[in-house]
């Protein structure tokens, strides 16, 4: 019996042995096939003859009388099968081997004497690369040919140099394209972009030309747009043209005529530095190098010109500084006795006396004096007043000084003004007399400076909620309901 038993186990261990050899062994590597048909593209007729062949590189296969064909034991994974015939146009198609699995795949090829070429690059004719004095309104020309005759749309691309803005024409069906409403004293790149429907675009190489240059522009003034300020100038019959670009911050634009050049503060880094351009925006500037503009403010912060456009007044904190126009020359000539933050600085017409306002951290406890050239102070404007006080201008004859002060005195960290009204000090009789306006109740007149003739003074006025659109206003001094409005959304006004 026990013989017996063990002859059982014995089979039974056999079997078992047998069986587990008899199985496969897993296939990590695994492999699939790939059929497919060649054939042409537009009669769908089969292509004999035709190799087949891939990367990465498994083995060449040549289609049969009827275009088919067939390719086993591919490894799986992605390929790039290729097929080729000569007087046809090579195909390519992207194919996935998975595990014992059937890809199919059809090639359909064109032949070669189809094969259609791109246009020629457009050749840009006028205005001739570099042109200047172009007018507001232009044709744009060129020439373009295809080797087939297909019909060809354009694309015109528009690129402003002191925007940045670039704009797009499509779908243009003539060699002519014509630009409205271009910008004065400015220069603007463009391409031409050709296309026949049935190859990739084809571009022209880029041209430039610049427009007239802006008539009698008096104003200057800033504008937000987007999160930066951006400065514009203007001409007496509201023509506008902007001078910086959206993608800097430049503010308080000073406009020196002897000079001819155009003053303006920048803000890179943290830091506001001085800058100097030309009257339509280009050939900037860096004034100053080492000591930056700073002080409580620089919503309410304001530098001077010396009237020959030689040198500048500016501040930083407590100090007074004097720097030539071409950033030589750094000289401090001033510092407050008591700490106070010199907010803003406007140098005589003849560069004798220089008045300050100066102000406390939060931009209060304000007094406005006028000092010689020495620091020695020749009088005393403003002290003992709470409240804001914003824009200084001397006369061009010293006898008076323009500026604004919040009469209801209030003070908020928030720096929020309730009654900005205008004054004009007068050195003859030492007395300050508020200039009528004509303001609405609720609003706030402030920034103020001097016409050129000084009959009117430009300034802005907004409502006191803090929120409301700020414009620019002029009006005469000895006409009250003169009060005009020039600009609005605009704010840190000049005119010259």
């Amino acid at each position: 019996m026990k013989q017996f038993i063990q002859y059982i186990v014995f089979i039974f261990i056999a079997i078992a042995t047998i069986s587990s050899c008899s199985e496969e062994p897993l296939d990590e590597d695994g492999k699939g096939t790939l059929t497919g048909k060649v054939v042409q593209a537009e009669t769908f007729e089969p292509i004999p003859n035709a190799k087949i062949s891939s990367n990465p590189n498994t083995s060449s296969v040549f289609t049969d009388s009827l275009g088919d064909f067939l390719i086993e034991n591919i490894p799986v994974g992605d390929y790039s099968f290729e097929a080729k015939k000569d007087g046809f146009i090579t195909r390519f198609e992207g194919v996935t081997i998975s595990i014992n699995e059937t890809t199919n795949v059809v090639f359909e090829l064109d032949p070669e004497e189809d094969e259609n070429n791109p246009p020629e690059i457009p050749e840009l004719i006028t205005p001739e690369d570099n042109e200047q004095n172009i007018n507001l309104s232009v044709d744009l020309t060129w020439s373009c040919s295809d080797p087939e005759e297909d019909i060809l749309t354009y694309k015109v691309t528009l690129r402003n140099s002191i925007t940045d803005d670039i704009e797009v024409f499509e779908d243009i069906t003539d060699t002519i394209f014509t630009l409205e409403n271009l910008n004065y004293s400015t220069k603007y790149f463009w391409q031409v972009t050709a296309n026949d429907g049935i190859n990739p675009d084809v571009n022209s190489i880029t041209n430039s030309f610049r427009t007239l240059e802006f008539p009698n522009a008096r104003f200057l003034f800033n504008r937000k747009v987007e999160d930066n300020h951006v400065i514009f100038t203007a001409d007496e019959d509201g023509n506008e043209l902007q001078l910086t670009s959206a993608s800097t911050n430049s503010f308080r634009p000073r406009k020196n005529t002897q000079a001819n050049k155009i003053a303006f503060i920048r803000t890179t880094g943290g830091q506001a530095h001085l800058y100097t351009m030309n009257p339509d925006g280009s050939n900037v500037f860096k004034v100053t190098q080492t000591v930056p503009l700073a002080g409580f403010n620089l919503d309410y912060y304001n530098y001077s010109w010396k009237s020959n456009g030689s040198q500048f007044l500016y501040s930083n904190f407590d100090k007074l500084y004097q720097i030539n126009a071409d950033g030589s020359g750094l000289t401090q000539i001033f510092q407050t006795p008591n700490g106070k933050f010199i907010s803003e600085c406007d140098w005589s017409y003849d560069n004798s006396r220089i008045a300050v306002k100066v102000n406390d951290v939060n931009g209060y406890d304000v007094e406005i004096y006028v000092i010689d050239m020495t620091g020695t102070v020749l009088y005393n404007v403003l002290s003992g007043e709470n409240g804001a006080t914003s824009g200084l201008h001397l006369s061009v004859d010293n006898s008076k000084l323009v500026y604004s002060r919040d009469i209801s005195g209030y003070e908020t960290s928030e720096y929020r003004q309730l009654d900005n009204r205008i004054f004009i000090y007068d050195f003859n009789t030492l007395t300050a007399t508020e200039l009528d306006t004509n303001k609405p109740a609720g609003y706030n007149d402030y920034d103020v400076r001097y016409s050129p003739n000084e009959a009117q003074v430009i300034f802005v006025s907004t409502s006191n909620d803090g929120v409301s659109e700020r414009t620019i206003y002029s009006c005469d001094v000895d006409d009250t309901s003169s009060r005009e409005a020039l600009f609005n959304n605009s704010i840190m006004p000049d005119w010259k």
